[in-house]
């Protein structure tokens, strides 16, 4: 019985922290200044807190043929979500959007 409450405890928490880490990185995402920061953080977020959700959800399910799909999907996402960002990003820079620069003020004196 106690197996069970470990078990359903440790699945729950990875539930919980991988929705934490997504609300938080969507919050980033709105404060991030251009589209090449807002894509990393979006990339971040969406590997890292779907993959601990999933892992969540493995775990709640045990050592079944589902949880070994859930593996799968996990790795899967882990490979192709950082690609897919890359790739968006790439053609966004060849397509003329520009990073953002901070632009600093000009102190006394200089020209």
């Amino acid at each position: 019985m106690t197996l069970e409450w470990i078990q359903s405890g440790v699945g729950i928490l990875l539930i919980v922290a991988g929705l934490a880490f997504m609300f938080i990185g969507s919050l980033g995402i709105l404060r991030l200044p251009d589209f090449f920061a807002r894509t990393h953080a979006a990339s971040k977020v969406d590997t890292v807190g779907i993959a601990v959700v999933l892992a969540g959800i493995a775990v709640l399910e045990g050592l079944t043929l589902n949880s070994a799909k859930i593996a799968i999907a996990i790795i899967f996402l882990t490979l192709t979500n950082p690609v897919a960002a890359h790739a968006l990003a790439r053609a966004a820079l060849r397509h003329g959007i520009k990073p953002w620069r901070r632009i600093t003020p000009l102190k006394k004196g200089d020209q």
